[in-house]
């Protein structure tokens, strides 16, 4: 968004002093005339901004001028820019150091930018837990978050299906996934890294010895590898449809959209009517029948035999019921 855009201007200057227009699109992904923009809003909210012509040319912030900002601790940036809701940085006990963080940056912006930083609160609240789900019991986050603050190894007791099973592990790092905390640590006895929900951690012990955290290694990155990774495994059969171009157009609002993607790339030309054969990666025949009937008529289940004769059933109970 804007505000935040021109914040991070702001910051880039102050820390290059000079940077060139086409530097800063690229930077921001946006044109170089809305880059000419933004320095144009900040020199109106009284930052001394100017921009010099020619090829050594560029942005450029008067000397010795800086924003306040450098007021902020570490513990205040870690908050600030966790990218995390109120909530989860409170279970972390950053919940009063982000409120601090917030308070310090906007004494620091401009009055027009204070404004429509106050405005974007004020309009928008990110709530990421669906409404049925109930908080986790999560005795151990406190220890485990220390223990990833701190790059120290840590022994856990987890609980699995199975029973319990007692883990050395390397914390690297925890992830809130809508409302559900995961811890990601690497398990030195086989040189992986894996995920662990916390709820099931029923006992810590913090080691003393630390470790050296990969500099190559980046959270989000491996957590979203990870979970694309877990979400194909989840598909082990096919199915074989033929589908009408309604359906075609449906078929991401009820199946998994990557599934989708590739059963359309896949697909042959249509035929008269304007139907395609799809090949559909999906969970398991039982779940592809609750996916597939909302699509009703726009769906004729192929193969398997099985599915196809439920499909059917369903069908006919549903034209019974109503007849």
């Amino acid at each position: 968004m804007k505000a935040s855009r021109l914040v991070s201007l702001l910051l880039t200057l102050q820390q290059r002093r000079s940077v060139r227009a086409a530097e800063l699109a690229s930077l921001f992904e946006v044109s170089v005339r809305t880059v000419y923009r933004d320095v144009a809003a900040l020199q109106a909210a009284g930052v001394p901004l100017w921009t010099e012509p020619g090829r050594a040319g560029g942005i450029r912030l008067l000397e010795g001028w800086r924003t306040r900002l450098d007021g902020l601790t570490g513990a205040e940036a870690a908050a600030l820019f966790a990218g995390a809701a109120p909530e989860a940085l409170a279970e972390l006990g950053l919940g009063s150091v982000l409120l601090t963080a917030q308070a310090k940056v906007l004494a620091t912006l401009p009055e027009p930018l204070r404004d429509q930083a106050r405005t974007i609160a004020q309009r928008f609240h990110l709530d990421a837990p669906g409404w049925f789900h109930r908080g986790e019991e999560l005795p151990h986050l406190m220890t485990v978050a220390e223990a990833v603050w701190e790059q120290r190894r840590i022994t856990v007791r987890y609980r699995r299906a199975d029973g319990s099973v007692r883990r050395e592990l390397e914390p690297y790092g925890l992830v809130l996934k809508a409302g559900v905390w995961y811890l990601v640590a690497r398990v030195p006895a086989d040189d992986a890294v894996r995920t662990y929900r916390l709820a099931r951690v029923v006992a810590v012990e913090a080691r003393g010895e630390l470790f050296e955290r990969p500099e190559r290694f980046r959270l989000a990155q491996w957590w979203a590898e990870s979970a694309a990774s877990f979400d194909r495994s989840l598909l082990r059969d096919l199915v074989r449809l033929r589908v009408s171009p309604r359906g075609l157009r449906l078929l991401p609002l009820v199946t998994d959209p990557a599934a989708r993607g590739e059963a359309v790339r896949h697909t042959g030309p249509p035929d008269a009517q304007g139907w395609c054969e799809v090949e559909l990666a999906v969970e398991s025949p039982a779940v592809a029948l609750g996916q597939l009937l909302p699509l009703g008529a726009e769906v004729e289940i192929l193969a398997p035999a099985r599915l196809r004769a439920e499909f059917a059933a369903v069908g006919a109970a549903i034209a019974a019921r109503h007849a």
